[in-house]
């Protein structure tokens, strides 16, 4: 059974501070393992990832197979169906229409002083996306990543998928080609990342990784940021549905079990102004989760860290859920718009009982890479500007130098930084000979 909560108890607002307080990430010790992986791949390279492949995915490599062959990719996307690719290619063209909107303009302007300034804006040359393997293997993360990194401008992209015992998803394959992938490697882990971020005889570094993984793949971006870039260190998933009574329940039930069936680690929370429709909803769960397939995930998900929050109002519900700052937030109430402005900590607002969130992972059009962890209180989805970079720009004319340079010069005084005030002091001195 989930938790339920009223906010008008003596002691919601220590349960709330629990619920808000649950370590849902993992968290096994593996530090250690993974700073052994990142070093024996610098040392190795091909080797290295190679031995860590049959270690860990009981596949035998060469350094002429890590990578798929353009006949390899054909032959697997070949085998999927029509409907399939029919609907990988309206999910592709929505979230490419979506992503496009997002790219911001270069700007350049002449100030009062006489000074030319600006920025444009580029992409990084070569971006990596990590693609997890085996069961939890999802084509739909393929187009959100890639297809930001390709409208951005990426010039070259590679994607690593493992693929234990040499099992691959077409589905994987055909998502690349279609997202304009250039790249396509069958290796994971740790040892992935190290190969994107360093390098190996067969794989050329990147400038930026971005994808999901396990706690081993989170270890490995956390140690090499800073050589490259990355997303986010993502946690797992979680929703929140804000309701009034005016719902079908069933709807709710399936809208929390959609991220409860992720991970057993996974939170789903519902918050409404009517207690009795609360229950009725955790009685839609129930019966649900007699019937679904990761009804066992979903189930341990929903049982250690599922609530059912009641409040007063919806100003209140609001309250909680910036504090909550989910990644996913579901608003099913008659005015979502008033509500969601309201809401100023969340990675992605679903509008009205018609809005799921899974309409979200795969044909909305925003990305469905989103912050975890409360991390929505200070960071964004992933989106085209995870690919670019702003280059500012300046132009100092003559009269614009002698305008704004004494300034300069008397700030780099105050620093005690002599060149600095000097390399004014020359040029302003050249103007009065």
């Amino acid at each position: 059974m989930p938790q339920f909560l009223n906010s008008a108890d003596a002691d919601f607002e220590a349960r709330f501070n629990e619920v808000l307080s649950m370590k849902r990430e993992d968290s096994p010790e593996v530090d250690d393992t993974v700073a052994g992986i990142i070093a024996d791949v610098r040392a190795r390279g091909d080797a290295a990832v190679i031995e860590l492949t049959s270690k860990f995915d009981r596949l035998e490599l060469t350094a002429d197979t890590l990578r798929f062959t353009l006949e390899e990719i054909e032959a697997e996307c070949a085998k999927v169906s029509d409907t399939d690719r029919a609907a990988l290619e309206l999910a592709a063209d929505r979230i490419r229409a979506y992503h496009v909107r997002q790219m911001p303009k270069d700007e350049r302007w002449t100030d009062d002083a006489g000074a030319d300034l600006g920025w444009r804006w580029s992409a990084v040359s070569a971006a990596g996306l990590y693609v997890p393997g085996g069961l939890a293997s999802y084509p739909s993360s393929v187009l959100m990543n890639a297809i930001p990194a390709k409208v951005a401008g990426v010039e070259r992209l590679a994607i690593t998928v493992p693929t234990p015992d040499g099992i691959v998803n077409p589905l994987v394959l055909l998502a690349a080609r279609i997202a304009g992938v250039d790249e396509i490697y069958r290796i994971g882990g740790a040892q992935a990342v190290a190969a994107l971020a360093y390098g190996t005889e067969t794989v050329a570094p990147v400038d930026k990784i971005t994808g999901p993984g396990n706690a081993f793949v989170a270890a490995a971006k956390r140690r090499v940021f800073g050589k490259v870039g990355i997303d986010m260190i993502a946690g797992p998933s979680e929703i929140l549905v804000i309701a009034d009574a005016d719902n079908a329940p069933d709807w709710l039930a399936l809208d929390l079990m959609s991220q409860a069936e992720h991970d057993e680690s996974a939170q789903s929370l519902l918050i409404t102004t009517d207690e009795a429709f609360g229950r009725k909803v955790a009685a839609a769960v129930d019966a649900r989760l007699e019937t679904l397939e990761r009804r066992e995930i979903a189930g341990a998900s929903w049982r250690d860290f599922g609530a059912v929050i009641t409040v007063r109002d919806l100003d209140e519900a609001a309250a909680l859920s910036n504090r909550i700052a989910p990644e996913h937030l579901e608003l099913c109430v008659a005015d979502p718009e008033a509500l969601s402005e309201k809401c100023i900590h969340a990675g992605a607002i679903f509008l009205g009982q018609w809005t799921p969130e899974a309409i979200g992972d795969y044909v909305g059009g925003p990305n469905h890479v989103l912050p975890t962890a409360r991390s929505a209180r200070f960071s964004s989805g992933l989106s085209v500007m995870d690919f670019l970079k702003r280059t500012t720009l300046a132009r100092m004319t003559p009269a614009a130098l002698s305008a704004i340079g004494p300034a300069a010069e008397t700030l780099a005084i105050s620093e005690s930084l002599e060149a600095h005030g000097l390399s004014v002091r020359a040029r302003l001195d050249a103007l009065n000979d």
